[in-house]
């Protein structure tokens, strides 16, 4: 009987590792004030799950690719709704967004979150080990964000337009609602290339606390998910 111990889904980081050494009582959730200084060191490797999220995130994410071919995949059948095309390397004029060797999804506008009808707002199936109160949601988009050739971190062009949009669609409501400090409720951060469990699915990370689920549910149209998604 082979014993050898099957590859995890992905990479694992020195952060991986570390975690999956500790139990859940030892493991320490991250408040507002560390994410918050988590993103302005950008320092995003130091964001951890909780030890038991990790085990079922990594057993998950084999299950998955078993079945599914690739996290991708999944993603785009059962969470998006979205048809995957194949994978392309060449850009052209058509309205299509290209990046080598990655799947190529058509869009209406070549402009990142300018057309809502190419990127959703879903909950994080996966979060990280968050403190009571922060909700983790991801923006996924058939649109590619420019990142630096080197390393994989966002332009200054499309820090811009991330922030515009994050303002104009979690702070604006937020202010509407009442919140005396919204953009205090509000996070966001997009993982450079290497730190990407799903890399080819454009997507950004946001983080919001104290917000209602009716709020929340206004965002992603879907309540609470319990369990791993299937």
């Amino acid at each position: 009987m082979d014993t050898t111990p099957e590859p995890p889904a992905f990479n694992l980081t020195d952060t991986d590792r570390e975690v999956l050494a500790m139990t859940d009582d030892q493991f320490v959730p991250h408040d507002w004030d560390n994410l918050k200084d988590i993103i302005a060191r950008n320092d995003l490797g130091a964001l951890k799950r909780k030890p038991s999220d990790l085990v079922r995130y990594l057993s998950w994410s084999r299950d998955t690719k078993a079945q599914y071919g690739s996290i991708t995949n999944f993603i785009c059948k059962r969470r998006l709704g979205w048809h995957l095309p194949e994978p392309a390397g060449t850009s052209d004029s058509s309205g299509t967004a290209v990046a080598d060797s990655e799947p190529v999804f058509p869009y209406n506008n070549p402009i990142p979150f300018a057309d809502p009808s190419d990127y959703k707002i879903l909950r994080n199936d996966w979060p990280y080990g968050l403190a009571p109160g922060i909700v983790h949601l991801c923006v996924w988009l058939r649109t590619p964000v420019p990142v630096q050739e080197h390393g994989g971190d966002l332009t200054d062009e499309s820090r811009a337009l991330i922030e515009e949009f994050v303002e104009r669609t979690f702070v604006a409501r937020l202010a509407r609602e009442g919140y005396s400090n919204p953009k205090d409720h509000v996070q966001w951060f997009k993982n450079w290339t290497a730190l990407q469990s799903v890399r080819s699915l454009e997507h950004i990370h946001v983080l919001v606390r104290d917000v209602p689920e009716s709020i929340l549910f206004e965002w992603t149209q879907e309540p609470p998910r319990k369990g791993a998604p299937n």
